[in-house]
């Protein structure tokens, strides 16, 4: 059995930040802004090419 090879780039990791982002807002609502704050950094280097 031959199983193809998974790459991950950024529109992968995009929706699992979110959805981990959301089950902690849900969990613990203080994070809010903290965990707002990181993904929107994450993203936006991730969007320029920063970080790969």
């Amino acid at each position: 059995m031959h199983f193809p090879h998974m790459t991950f780039g950024v529109a992968h990791i995009q929706p699992f930040a979110a959805l981990i982002a959301g089950v902690l807002i849900l969990v613990v609502p203080r994070l809010l802004n903290y965990i707002v704050a990181i993904f929107l950094i994450l993203s936006g280097l991730l969007g320029l090419g920063i970080l790969r």
